[in-house]
């Protein structure tokens, strides 16, 4: 078809509900098509007439803006180089509610149950209709979880709404149409609600009430001229969940269940009325710019097997997010969720077992559901979620009649890779599973423990989900939440969204955030999505916050000292105002054979590296937005930065002072040591590597620039083998072992199969962008955000004899794939309408390309 296609809005493809008036539409061009001359928008009521411009991401809507409610339904054509297009297909935006009228109401509560033992409630409202509406839509949120009804139907397919944000200052509203759902005469909504985020307990330490101490809804339903509000006639009661917690698990006892309990003509005189709380929405609600969560796959047993009478482990064969659907059989059954087995071939948790840090306590692991039934009831707990690949099901006779449910935010796939290796394959999938299982609302560091936004993980894996999927709303939802907690002097919480901000004022918690490479992810978050989608709003929107945190950090510098330092130069030298040498810091997180604990260590050699980074990448955003006055002094402080670095951790003789393989990446990956000194210190990382028997030696955040750093300083051959090690530490060991998913510490499963730690944190799988940009070569560009120029380089090695990657940039879809056959290297690759790419063999032959399908064959190397 000669038209244009893949109509966005925003990121989004079609948007039912959003608080952006003008939104900036985007669309594939016509295949086969080169480059764009024009184009010409079209909606209900109004016409751009032809636009001559070449642009076709993020095209600024400029039509009238439209009313609270309305519906804006577009179409575009182009002209290209092959002429005239059609029209394309219809996408659409609708505007969400205008001015609220309905109140907030919480259920009857005579007292709040203890954490991880408060039910779900009921709320309910009837209503009559003279007529059926021709359009109708529900607006609702929460402070909690909720699932909406009408007339005994659930309304739409998204989960665990609202989601979780950062509740004190953003909350999102859902819309739905359910015009079809309603009807003339009585009518019913009704809503499921229970802790949720908000008041259910959160975080390593099962930290309850982290937003308020009681739950609550907010509806409106607009039906013709006819709106239907949450209020005082609303009425409450408990059902069959009669326990839910995030964390904890979803207890359902189905004798307490209220059969019609959200259809018309329910007796309902027992129902308790609502409480009308004190509270405003007003400058909170707004609208997510991400996808739902929503219910992807089902998973079937892979195997089943009986430890003891009574007892069944299911083993669905894949680590994942969710829950699992089972029919119930008669009497309780237990249903605990975990990632591992133990000897017994039982399912094991200790791995996963928190510690309250005040008492020194075990704490629960959670991750268990109870059902009891009469029997044939299905059981899905949709007020909860689970990290598992087993679940060990008790109280039940025989092999159980179950399936896994994997639910995760509902992100567009836009990469994929292949290569002759089976083993690599699986540890790309592994990765790809990792960020499925963290990908819940938020990115997330384990889906089991914690399922913290950690802010460090999320920046080291962006780039690599930016390939995987479309992440660029998920990113921007979460930097959202980012800003609006950052504390007032401009620290980055180690978490975002932070439930719980009451704890500022204790002085351990207070001194444990502002970590140097996790609040860093307030610059280099928004810097890396503006890279992979070219949308500028996101710099512009997120500047203030990451002005903050660099300001934040550098006055940690200047003001300064540590300890160690001082007491061996006790009187400063002048670089030091520019040391970030003091304060709290995660460090090379989970480094192998660390001889000292990671808060015992002098970071500055750390911090004030991030440092760097982060104000050379502001100053570069500062001139993305024409902040000139910003770009000369945040670039300057970054050289200062740089000078100070090198003054203080670069010896006379040009090695670095603190010699670990983390030290000499990231010296090489933030350009620290000068163009003299990069073949030296590449040496002694390969030094380093060798002498560790050619295995890896970092952490969190220098492991994604290990190897391509060696790559880029003529080391292919360690990469591979780095890549193909596959004893501790190494990827390949991971997977191995068993792994479906990445571990957090390298050796998250011992030699004797004794598990450790959480088996699903993706910030190790940030590897598999060598794999796309090195092995199958396809190379984003800083100087062409988006893919609109972009390289492809592959580079082969280890042995692999081919490899493939593909991937839907903003404007098409990009392939590479290449293989080795008889002594030539054959390369095969495409390059989308409105893009260029810079070729380069590994003979070193290069090529500028524009559109198309391109061959070309060079001596294998």
């Amino acid at each position: 078809m000669n038209a244009p296609s893949r109509l966005r809005v925003d990121h989004l493809s079609e948007v039912l509900g959003t608080d952006v008036a003008r939104p900036c539409l985007s669309w594939w061009l016509p295949a086969g098509s080169a480059h764009q001359l024009a184009y010409r928008i079209r909606t209900q009521d109004w016409d751009s007439g032809r636009i001559e411009s070449d642009r076709s991401v993020l095209v600024p809507y400029a039509g009238p803006e439209p009313a609270a409610g309305q519906r804006v339904t577009w179409q575009v054509k182009v002209w290209t180089d092959l002429g005239e297009s059609d029209w394309s297909a219809t996408s659409f935006w609708e505007r969400t509610i205008g001015a609220w009228t309905a109140r907030w109401i919480e259920p009857a509560e005579d007292s709040t149950p203890e954490p991880g033992r408060r039910p779900a409630y009921l709320l309910r409202h009837e209503f009559t209709l003279d007529a059926a509406p021709a359009r109708a839509r529900l607006y609702a949120t929460a402070h909690g979880v909720y699932e909406v009804f009408v007339n005994g139907v659930r309304v739409g397919d998204q989960e665990l709404t609202p989601g979780f944000t950062a509740y004190h200052s953003r909350l999102h509203v859902q819309t739905y149409d359910v015009g079809t759902q309603l009807h003339a005469g009585s009518n019913v909504i009704g809503a499921v609600l229970s802790d949720g985020w908000y008041r259910g307990q959160t975080g390593y330490e099962r930290i309850p009430d982290g937003y308020g101490t009681r739950t609550a809804f907010l509806a409106e339903l607009h039906a013709g001229d006819t709106a239907i509000i949450t209020g005082p006639d609303w009425r409450s009661t408990t059902g069959e969940i009669v326990a839910a917690d995030l964390m904890d698990g979803q207890e359902s006892d189905f004798s307490r269940a209220i059969p019609g309990w959200s259809r018309p003509r329910l007796d309902v005189s027992a129902w308790q009325e609502v409480r009308l709380p004190d509270l405003t929405a007003e400058g909170r609600l707004t609208t997510s710019p991400a996808p739902p969560v929503r219910r992807i796959e089902t998973l079937t047993p892979v195997a089943i097997i009986s430890p003891r009478p009574r007892v069944q482990v299911v083993d669905f064969g894949q680590t994942i997010n969710g829950w699992v659907r089972l029919s119930a059989p008669p009497g309780q059954v237990t249903l605990t969720h975990g990632e591992a087995l133990g000897p017994d071939g039982d399912l094991t948790m200790d791995h996963l077992a928190a510690e309250d840090h005040t008492t020194g306590t075990k704490l629960d692991t959670g991750q268990r559901d109870r059902v009891t039934a009469a029997g044939g009831e299905v059981f899905e707990p949709r007020h909860t979620t689970h990290g598992f690949r087993y679940v060990r099901v008790e109280g039940h006779d025989g092999p159980p009649d179950v399936e896994a449910v994997v639910v995760h935010t509902d992100l567009r796939r836009t990469g994929w890779f292949t290569c002759s290796d089976e083993r690599i394959n699986r540890l790309h999938e592994a990765a790809v599973w990792s960020f499925r299982g963290n990908a819940c609302d938020i990115p997330t560091d384990c889906p089991t423990r914690e399922r913290a936004g950690f802010t460090g993980d999320w920046q080291i894996f962006l780039p690599t989900a930016a390939f995987l999927y479309d992440v660029a709303g998920f990113s921007i939802k979460w930097l959202r939440d980012l800003a609006a907690d950052q504390w007032p002097d401009g620290r980055v919480p180690n978490w975002a969204p932070e439930p719980g901000r009451d704890r500022r004022a204790d002085e351990t918690y207070d001194y444990m955030n502002g970590s140097a490479g996790w609040g860093d992810a307030a610059v280099i978050v928004p810097w890396q999505t503006y890279l992979a989608y070219a949308d500028e709003r996101i710099l512009a929107e997120q500047y203030a916050s990451m002005t903050r945190w660099v300001d934040f950090a550098a006055a940690r510098a200047r003001e300064g000292r540590h300890p160690e330092r001082a007491a061996a130069r006790p009187q400063p030298a002048p670089h030091e105002e520019y040391l970030w040498d003091t304060g709290f810091h995660w460090g090379e997180w989970t480094e192998p054979q660390q001889d000292q604990p990671f808060w015992a260590i002098d970071q500055g050699i750390v911090a004030t590296a991030y440092l760097h980074l982060s104000a050379k990448l502001l100053a570069r955003t500062a001139a993305v937005l024409g902040k000139d006055a910003d770009e000369a002094r945040y670039a300057a402080y970054a050289d200062n930065v740089l000078a100070a670095w090198r003054a203080e951790f670069i010896r006379a003789d040009g090695t670095l002072a603190v010699d670990t393989q983390a030290t000499h990446v990231r010296a090489l990956a933030f350009g620290l040591v000068p163009p003299r000194l990069r073949e030296q210190t590449a040496l002694r990382l390969v030094e380093l590597i060798r002498a560790a028997g050619t295995h890896l030696g970092t952490g969190f955040l220098a492991t994604p620039f290990l190897l391509p750093v060696l790559a880029d300083t003529r080391h292919l051959d360690v990469a591979y083998d780095l890549l193909f090690q596959d004893s501790v530490p190494s990827w390949l060991a991971m997977i191995d072992r068993g792994a479906t998913t990445i571990w957090e510490d390298w050796d998250a499963i011992a030699d004797d199969g004794t598990p450790k730690s959480s088996q699903n944190h993706y910030s190790k799988g940030a590897v598999i962008p060598f794999l796309h940009r090195y092995t199958a070569g396809i190379r984003p560009r800083d100087d062409a955000p988006g893919y609109r120029h972009f390289d492809i380089h592959p580079q082969p090695g280890g042995g692999l004899t081919s490899a493939e990657a593909r991937l839907d940039c903003p404007y098409g879809r990009i392939t590479s794939r290449w293989s080795i056959d008889d002594g030539t290297f054959h390369l095969t690759t495409t390059v989308p309408p409105g893009t260029r790419a810079t070729l380069t063999l590994p003979d070193g032959t290069t090529a500028d390309v524009g559109p198309g399908l391109h061959h070309y064959t060079c001596p294998a190397t």
